[in-house]
Order: C-alpha cells, then sequence, then structure tokens
C-alpha cells in the first residue's frame, strides 16, 4: 500500500523548514543506517545532535500527525522522530528494506510505515526518485514540496541518483496499531468508502453499517 499525502505542509512552514535547514551542518548519512543499508546509503542528514533539529521534527511531523488520511492509512501507535536528508549530485540510496525495530535501548518501535516528506520542488533537481517495489512492479515516487508519501516498511526501495541539483527530504517511520500491511489496506478502503457514504447521507443504513465495520474490525485487529 502505497499512499500519496497532498499538502502536509503549508508554504509558510516549509519556508521555517528551510531556514532551520540552512542553519544546521550536515554529516554522513550512513550513521543513521543499520545492516547492509549501511553500504548502498549515500546521502547527508542534519546533525541529529543539534537541539534544532527537535524544532524541525515539530514542524514537519506534527501536520503529518494530524492528517486525516494519514490517521486512517497508518493508524500510528508510535512515530520516531524525522531525519531530514541532503541528496546532491552522484549521491543515492540504493535498494535496501528499512530495519525491522528501531530507536534507542529503552525507547524501541517497530517499523511498519515508511514515511518521506518532500521539502524541495520536484523541478529544483533531476534523478532522486524513490522507487518502492510492490506487487503492482515498481512504483516511481517524485512529489512537490509539503507532499508526503507512506508505505510499508517491509517494502524493498531505493533513491536514483540525483543528476542535478539537490533533493531534499525528511523520512521517518511509524509502528502501527494494525501490523498486517493488508489489514491496513482494508480498513483504509473501509474508511474512504464511509467517508463517502458520509458525504453523500450520514444517516443511511449503510453509512452506519459501513462504520461499524470498521469500528468492529479495528477493535479485532489493533494493538494499543
Amino acid at each position: 500500500m502505497l499512499i500519496t499525502l497532498p499538502n502536509v505542509l503549508d508554504a509558510a512552514t516549509l519556508q521555517r523548514v528551510h531556514e532551520l535547514l540552512a542553519e544546521l551542518s550536515f554529516v554522513d548519512g550512513r550513521a543513521s543506517a543499520g545492516g547492509d543499508a549501511r553500504r548502498v546509503k549515500n546521502n547527508q542528514e542534519a546533525d541529529p545532535t543539534d537541539q534544532r533539529v527537535g524544532a524541525l521534527n515539530r514542524l514537519v511531523l506534527m501536520p503529518l500527525y494530524r492528517n486525516p488520511l494519514f490517521q486512517a492509512a497508518a493508524m500510528p501507535k508510535r512515530l520516531s522522530g524525522a531525519f531530514f536528508a541532503r541528496y546532491q549530485p552522484g549521491m543515492s540510496y540504493g535498494t535496501h528494506v528499512d530495519d525491522p525495530v528501531m530507536g534507542p535501548e529503552g525507547g524501541r518501535y517497530r517499523s511498519d510505515v515508511s514515511m518521506t516528506v518532500f521539502l524541495n520542488p520536484a523541478a529544483a533537481y533531476d534523478g532522486g526518485e524513490l522507487v518502492v517495489e510492490t506487487e503492482y512492479g515498481e512504483q516511481r515516487v517524485k512529489l512537490e514540496a509539503g507532499d508526503a508519501v507512506i508505505y510499508p516498511s517491509s517494502s524493498l526501495h531505493r533513491v536514483d541518483p540525483v543528476t542535478r541539483g539537490e533533493r531534499l527530504v525528511a523520512v521517518a517511520w511509524a509502528e502501527s496499531m494494525v501490523r498486517e500491511p493488508d489489514r491496513r489496506r482494508l480498513l483504509l478502503d473501509l474508511y474512504q468508502i464511509e467517508e463517502e457514504l458520509r458525504s453523500a447521507d450520514p444517516d443511511a443504513g449503510i453509512t452506519r453499517r459501513t462504520g461499524r465495520a470498521r469500528a468492529n474490525l479495528m477493535r479485532m485487529w489493533a494493538d494499543v
């Protein structure tokens, strides 16, 4: 399940994000990679020890967390902090799968849903597509500034080489209340059907029954 979320960040938020990023130093991105991913990772990330990264996290992750489609698709139980990544010409991130368990000792979480928030315009760089391998083949993603994409962390994925300009993104992960991707997909389908029914006739019996079915499936499957 690959879901795009348009306009997660507004223009004012993006401007403040860029102001803060301009003040930060960037370090070798391999420092945050685990396992085999370190071998294929070639990017830079904002220094995570800088206290201003906390302000960046609030600016980027709070709007994402409040997004209704994100809530319906990810059903987050825990949300990681974000890494702010920079790709310049020649940089890429080879095919890999995200670590199944992340976070510091005492704050571990299971990575169920991976997310990328695009921070600069698609026209600002060539290449740099996020490529996710799905059951329907490769899905290539290059969105506009402020848009986001989420997909199962179990997916093989890569970032193609940047050939011009600079790619800026924030990446983060969520542990979902519903571990299985297929169940999350079904619950999202029911949410979207219910929303359409609600806008057409909120008091109809089919609207109520659809909402009940979704609520009861969530009750069966949610791990809180």
